[in-house]
Formats: C-alpha cells, sequence, structure tokens
C-alpha cells in the first residue's frame, strides 16, 4: 500500500461508515420481523419485503462505493446546480402523471419500481444550499442572500406541500438549523417556536391565552434585551399578566348572573318588579368575549408604547410591536387555516394528537397499537419474532413508518436506547466531522445532512409513541423502501467524499 493510498484511507470517516452499516442491519432484520408472518420463507426469500430491502442494501453499498471512490469530489459543486432544477422538475412532474396513493401523488410508478423524488430533494437542495453559502461574500445578514437561501428551501418544500407529502415537507424546516449555522439570527429560530406555540395553543385553548402569552413574551424580551429600566419593565408586565389571568374567571362569574337574569326573565311566569327591566341592558355582556377585553387593554397600550419607541428610536421594540400585531393575526387566523386550509385526515390527526378528539379505532388506531407494542416490551423485550403486536399485524405500516415500535416490541427499552443512541452518534459525528472542514461547502453539506437525519428520527419516533401526528415519513436506514435508503446512502456518503477530498491534504 503507497503512503498515498494509506492517507486516502486513513481521511475517511470509518465510525460514521460503521454505524451506518448497523444501522442498516437492524434495518434489515426488524423489516423481517415485522413481515415474517405475512410472508412465508427466509429473510433472503426474494419475493418477501426483506428479500427486495437486501438487494436494496447490496445496490446502495455499490452506490456507496462509487460515490466515495469513483466520482470525483469535486464534481458536486459543479453538478448542484443542474441537479436541484432537475430534480424540481421532477417534483412538478410526479403531481401530475403519478397514480393517488393515498391521497398523495408524489410516486413515479416504473414497472416493478417505484421512485419518489422527493427523498431525492433533500439531496439536490442540501448541495445548492451549501453552494450559495460557500459563495465568497456571502452574509445571512443581507437580505439578498437570505431571500436566496430561503428560495432554494422553499421552492421544493412547496411543491412537496403540492404533493400531499406533508412528512416529507416537514423534514425542510430543519434547514433552519444549517441557516442559523451560518448566521442566521437565533430570533429566526424563537420566531419559529413562538409560531407552534400560538397555533397549538389556540387549538386547545381558544384565543384569549395565547394572546396573553404573547403580550408577556415579548414585554419579558423587551426587558432583558433593552436593559434600561429592567425591573421596571418586569414589574410592568407581572401586573399586567396577573390582572389580565384573572379577568376570564371574573368574566365566568358576570356570565353566569346575567344569563341567570336573562333566563328569568324569559319565562312566561316572570313578573316584572320594580326596577328590574333595567337588567335587560346587560344582556350585551353574554357577546362580550376576554379575549376582546385584553385586545382593547393593548390597544389602548400600542400607541403610548409605540410613541416611546420612535421617541427613544428603539427599533427592537418597534419590532416587537409589528411581531405582536402578526400573531394576533396568525390567534384569529388559526381557525381558518385548520377548518380551510388543511386536509380532513390532517385536521382529525392533529385532533387526535392534541387531545381534542378520541379516535382509538380510526385514525388513533396505528399509535395506539404502536404505543401498546413499544410499551409490552419492557426492559429487554419479548426476543427476536416473539412480539404479538409485529406478529400478528396489529400494527399497519409496521416495516415502513412504525418499524420503531419493531424494536420496541422485540428488543425493549434497552433496543429503543441502542437505536437512538446510534443516531445520535451519527448526526454529532457528522457536526464534528463538519466542522473540522476548512471549506464551508463541505461543513454546511455536513450540517444539512445532519439536520435532515435528526428531523425525520424527531418525527417518525413521536409519531410511533404518539408525541407527533401521522405524516408518514420513514425511519432513516431502518424503514422498508428503496428509494429513502438510496437517497439517504447517497446524502451521508456525498458528505464522506468531500470530507475525504478536503482532509487528504492536510
Amino acid at each position: 500500500m503507497t503512503e498515498q493510498s494509506a492517507h486516502k484511507r486513513r481521511s475517511v470517516d470509518w465510525l460514521i461508515i460503521g454505524v451506518y452499516l448497523l444501522l442498516v442491519l437492524i434495518g434489515w432484520v426488524n423489516i423481517y420481523a415485522a413481515t415474517h408472518a405475512s410472508e412465508a420463507g427466509s429473510i433472503l426469500n426474494w419475493s418477501s419485503r426483506a428479500g427486495k430491502q437486501f438487494v436494496w442494501i447490496l445496490t446502495s453499498l455499490s452506490l456507496a462505493g462509487i460515490i466515495l471512490y469513483v466520482i470525483p469530489a469535486r464534481w458536486w459543486e459543479g453538478l448542484s446546480i443542474p441537479l436541484y432544477f432537475v430534480v424540481l422538475g421532477l417534483l412538478v412532474l410526479v403531481i401530475f402523471v403519478s397514480s393517488d396513493v393515498k391521497g398523495s401523488h408524489s410516486w413515479f410508478d416504473l414497472g416493478p419500481i417505484r421512485f419518489q423524488p422527493a427523498e431525492i430533494s433533500k439531496i439536490s437542495t442540501s448541495l445548492l444550499l451549501s453552494y450559495l453559502i460557500s459563495q465568497p461574500g456571502f452574509k445571512m445578514s443581507r437580505r439578498r442572500d437570505f431571500l436566496l437561501a430561503a428560495a432554494i428551501i422553499g421552492l421544493p418544500m412547496l411543491v412537496i406541500i403540492g404533493e400531499s407529502e406533508t412528512g416529507s415537507a416537514l423534514v425542510y424546516a430543519g434547514f433552519i438549523f444549517v441557516l442559523y449555522r451560518a448566521g442566521l439570527s437565533g430570533w429566526w429560530l424563537a420566531a419559529i417556536g413562538l409560531v407552534i406555540l400560538l397555533f397549538v395553543g389556540t387549538l386547545t385553548l381558544g384565543a384569549y391565552w395565547p394572546v396573553l402569552m404573547l403580550a408577556v413574551v415579548l414585554t419579558f424580551v423587551n426587558a432583558f434585551e433593552v436593559r434600561s429600566r429592567m425591573w421596571r419593565r418586569i414589574g410592568i408586565g407581572l401586573g399586567f399578566v396577573v390582572v389580565m389571568s384573572a379577568l376570564p374567571f371574573l368574566m365566568d362569574g358576570v356570565y353566569a348572573h346575567v344569563q341567570q337574569q336573562v333566563d328569568l326573565m324569559s319565562t312566561r311566569f316572570w313578573v316584572p318588579q320594580a326596577g328590574e327591566s333595567e337588567t335587560y341592558r346587560w344582556a350585551f355582556l353574554l357577546k362580550v368575549k376576554p379575549v376582546y377585553l385584553l385586545l382593547a387593554a393593548c390597544a389602548g397600550m400600542l400607541p403610548y408604547i409605540g410613541r416611546y419607541a420612535v421617541k427613544n428610536r428603539d427599533g427592537f421594540l418597534m419590532l416587537s410591536i409589528v411581531v405582536f400585531l402578526v400573531g394576533v393575526l396568525m390567534v384569529f387566523s388559526t381557525d381558518y387555516i385548520f377548518q380551510n386550509v388543511l386536509q380532513p385526515h390532517q385536521r382529525v390527526r392533529i385532533e387526535v394528537l392534541l387531545g381534542m378528539k378520541e379516535d382509538p379505532a380510526g385514525v388513533g388506531y396505528n399509535v395506539n397499537q404502536s404505543k401498546i407494542a413499544i410499551g409490552s416490551g419492557g426492559l429487554l423485550g419479548k426476543g427476536f419474532l416473539q412480539g404479538t403486536q409485529t406478529t400478528f399485524g396489529f400494527v399497519p405500516e409496521q416495516s415502513t413508518d412504525f418499524i420503531f415500535c419493531t424494536v420496541g416490541e422485540e428488543w425493549g427499552f434497552v433496543g429503543c436506547l441502542v437505536v437512538i443512541g446510534l443516531y445520535l452518534f451519527l448526526i454529532a459525528r457528522l457536526m464534528t466531522d463538519a466542522e473540522s472542514c476548512r471549506g464551508t461547502l463541505t461543513r454546511t453539506y455536513g450540517y444539512c445532512v445532519a439536520a435532515c437525519i435528526f428531523m425525520h428520527l424527531f418525527i417518525n419516533v413521536g409519531m410511533t409513541v404518539g408525541l407527533m401526528p401521522v405524516i408518514g415519513i420513514p425511519l432513516p436506514l431502518l424503514s422498508y423502501g428503496g428509494s429513502s435508503l438510496w437517497a439517504f446512502t447517497i446524502l451521508i456518503f456525498i458528505f464522506l467524499a468531500l470530507y475525504r477530498e478536503e482532509k487528504k491534504y492536510f
């Protein structure tokens, strides 16, 4: 072995490859466990899902070798632009030529093979985003650069939503962490978190408490950001919270009293006494909601706050006013979005997830059976091929979207911990390698790979344990399916090729 080839060998991160192989092996074994009762034969029976997955594994390993040792790593930078637009075209084309699969138009049927371009789009988006960020003079704080980065992420995401592939589109939210590493302000992450809280809070609690929470959060953020008269602002904020928190309960008492009087007057046996007809004047209070009084209080304070911000040239306070107004608009449009924008099956899944509706025999069936399977596994599991939920097929899609519950039932808490630990190690290793790179393209691409894997892991595992809605997204390298396995293999090994190309000179 020459010194050059030995150096190339050392520049490959074999730990990432080892974890990759372990996860693929675990996935293959658990696919067989999930399907052995319904598909007779051994694990290498080519007509079964486990046998087909083995073929996909072999082809994936071939792809990995080609990417790592045949294709020059420098080509990926030049391919980033044409590859992005080719994949974007495929995403649009599949909407019009594909058949409906469970309400989704996202699969090309190529004879015995089905291909989902949404899986490949993560690769093309990661490459082009990395290429953009690596350009000399790029600054995330510059509006033009930020809008270009947002467009690269947003275009395929919107098309995938048009395919009714909400799960695949949600993965793109993970690129916000890549933009943060590239210099995006942390306030964007806070804003996204606030939007999620407002949406969920409005659905479960109504409009009053989310609006109050928004006002309180912005008050305290301004107090800590500006520092000027911080404790005075905190005191005002606390007083506002106490008064407004008591308002709904006070109004409930008023409603009860007025409703009692109105009901009394509406009975045919009521004989008005002196002064009792005046009670009708208060009937309008039944139509006054606490949130209207809260908005009135905020509206009365906004001119004073705005004048103070202009006088002191406090741009952060002015931005907070804008955020509050946009947040209120979002709160009052949540019901319209929920009822008219989301699909019926998406609404039901969110309602079941948030406890707004019980549907254990319908939409909630998958999650309910999945939780039973994972819970019944205990500490060490029931053993390989011994899971009753798995063997008798109680969990639909168990070899694909719900493969994690097979791990939980047959390998128990320890098995789940090992699998999640392998994923976390893989993500951490990708970020560590990325940080050690001098080239911006390789570093950014490494973060893109880590973000994609993290989002898939977070959504899929959260879905199987009932913490996320069922949106049909595979667990990387474990779930059955050639498109997913190929996509993640290419995604990971392009990074390894870029990493090796850079490290072989140092």
